[in-house]
């Protein structure tokens, strides 16, 4: 099924998909309920698209304002469909695209600070899960202000006890969940605790 840009600068480009079956692309419907949820605070902001296969969710964000998306994928095929999909898209310049491990980039630093964290990894495997508690072990990730958006099948659904992550919201949309996490981590919060110890 052809995906396309639903909004913004980039409106109706057609993006290429991924080959092969090793990514989940995001479905129109569900793309565009998640840029109505946000609305606004897309605006002038930075965008992390973590297991980001097509690119398709920080290209919308791209398009409809954000300042930079950054795209991570451990695939090939999948940073050159990135690659082509921005350059359909004419969004490149606001574009970095990185072929790197998810976790263990989240065992680094980071170097930026990021408006919002998309998190859509292969299905049935209980990456979304690891991935919630590296950013939460690392939480200079996820300060205050920060949101996550975690994309699963609800079947994968399951509790999870964080410290630096609060739940916020979860929408449902047939065979995809979005759930929403606020980061709640301030850098004097680690020293007051240290302090107290």
């Amino acid at each position: 099924m052809p995906m396309r840009v639903i909004s913004g600068s980039a409106k109706g480009r057609q993006l290429k998909l991924v080959p092969g079956d090793s990514t989940r692309p995001i479905m129109d419907r569900v793309k565009e309920a998640l840029f109505n949820i946000l609305g606004r605070d897309i605006l002038e902001a930075t965008f992390l698209d973590m297991f980001a296969g097509t690119g398709s969710v920080g290209i919308e964000a791209l398009s409809r304002g954000a300042a930079k998306a950054v795209f991570y994928d451990i695939e090939g095929r999948a940073i050159q469909t990135i690659q082509d999909n921005l350059k359909t898209t004419k969004l490149s310049e606001h574009a970095v695209i990185r072929r790197y491990d998810v976790l263990s980039l989240l065992k680094q630093k980071p170097t930026e600070h990021y408006d919002f964290i998309y998190i859509a990894p292969p299905q049935y495997k209980g990456m979304w899960l690891q991935v919630l508690k590296a950013l939460d072990a690392n939480p200079a990730w996820i300060p205050v202000g920060t949101l996550v958006i975690v994309q699963i099948d609800p079947s994968e659904e399951e509790p999870v006890e964080l410290k630096w992550l609060t739940p916020t919201d979860q929408r449902r949309y047939g065979n995809t969940l979005l759930w929403f996490f606020e980061g709640q981590y301030e850098e004097r919060s680690i020293r007051t605790e240290e302090k107290s110890e």
